[in-house]
C-alpha cells in the first residue's frame, strides 16, 4: 500500500477526507463562476444557519453583497458575530420567511441545521438521529415581498439561496414580486418526503421551469447512511436569457 493511500485510510477512520483542490470540481467555485456569468450583485442567503454558505462564497471569491436570514436565536447570534468583519455581508433581524406576516413556531433540531417550521418525518429522524427536534421557539414570520425593498437596490441582480428544511414553497409563495427580480436561485430539495408538507424536487423543478428558470447544476446533499440513498440535493437554477442560452 502506498504512503498516500495509507494516510488517506487513516484520515477516513477519523471522519476526514483530504483532496487536492480543483476549481473545475469545486462546487463553491462553480457557483461563484455562475454568479459572475449572470452578473449577480447580491445574494439573499435564506436559512443561513451560522453562515456556512456565505463563508463558502467568500472563500471561493464572491465579492458582491450577501444578505443573510436566520430564525434560530442561537444560530442567529453566531451568524451575526461571524459576519462582523465583512462590510458587504449583512444579517437581517432574526425572523423566518414564509407566505404571510405573523408569528410561527420553529422546531429546533439537535444539529441546528435541520431546524424547521414543518414537522420532521420518521425517515429523516432515522437517517440522521442527531437531527431530531429537541425544543421549539416562537419567531416572527415575514415575506420576502415585505422585507426585500429595504435590502436591495433597483439596479442589483439577485441570487436567492433557500435552505429552509422543506419550507421553500412557502417562502416562494411570499415572494411573488421579489421573484420578478431574481436572476437565479439555489434550493435544498428533498427527493423523498422528509418534512410533512414540503414540496419535493420534481414538482418544484417543474414549477420553476414554468416561471422561466433552467436547471444549471445539482449538488448532492443528505444521504441515508444505512442505504446509501440520496435524500436531499441542492438545485441551482438561473432565469433564461437569450445571450446566455447561446453560450
Amino acid at each position: 500500500m502506498s504512503v498516500k493511500r495509507f494516510a488517506r485510510k487513516c484520515l477516513w477512520r477519523v471522519g476526514l477526507d483530504v483532496r487536492r483542490f480543483d476549481p473545475r470540481s469545486s462546487e463553491a467555485a462553480q457557483l461563484v463562476r455562475q454568479l459572475f456569468v449572470h452578473r449577480i450583485g447580491v445574494v439573499f442567503d435564506v436559512g443561513a444557519n451560522t453562515g456556512q454558505f456565505a463563508q463558502q462564497l467568500r472563500d471561493a471569491g464572491f465579492v458582491g453583497r450577501i444578505v443573510s436570514f436566520e430564525p434560530s436565536t442561537a444560530a442567529h447570534a453566531t451568524l451575526s458575530q461571524r459576519s462582523q468583519n465583512d462590510a458587504d455581508w449583512s444579517v437581517a433581524p432574526r425572523m423566518a420567511l414564509g407566505d404571510h406576516d405573523g408569528t410561527v413556531t420553529l422546531n429546533l433540531a439537535g444539529n441546528s441545521a435541520s431546524s424547521s417550521i414543518l414537522p420532521m418525518l420518521p425517515l429523516h429522524a432515522r437517517a440522521a438521529p442527531e437531527s431530531r427536534y429537541v425544543g421549539s421557539e416562537t419567531v416572527d414570520l415575514h415575506t420576502l415581498d415585505s422585507v426585500s425593498p429595504q435590502l436591495v437596490t433597483d439596479s442589483e441582480r439577485i441570487f436567492l439561496k433557500l435552505d429552509v428544511q422543506g419550507f421553500e414553497s412557502k417562502v416562494l409563495q411570499g415572494a411573488e414580486q421579489f421573484l420578478r427580480r431574481v436572476s437565479g436561485m439555489q434550493l435544498e430539495l428533498s427527493l423523498v418526503p422528509l418534512y410533512d408538507g414540503e414540496c419535493l424536487f420534481h414538482p418544484m423543478l417543474r414549477c420553476l421551469e414554468e416561471r422561466g428558470y433552467d436547471l444549471w447544476s445539482v449538488v448532492p446533499g443528505f444521504v441515508d447512511p444505512g442505504t446509501g440513498r440520496l435524500l436531499q440535493l441542492d438545485a441551482v437554477l438561473f432565469r433564461r436569457e437569450p445571450a446566455l442560452s447561446a453560450l
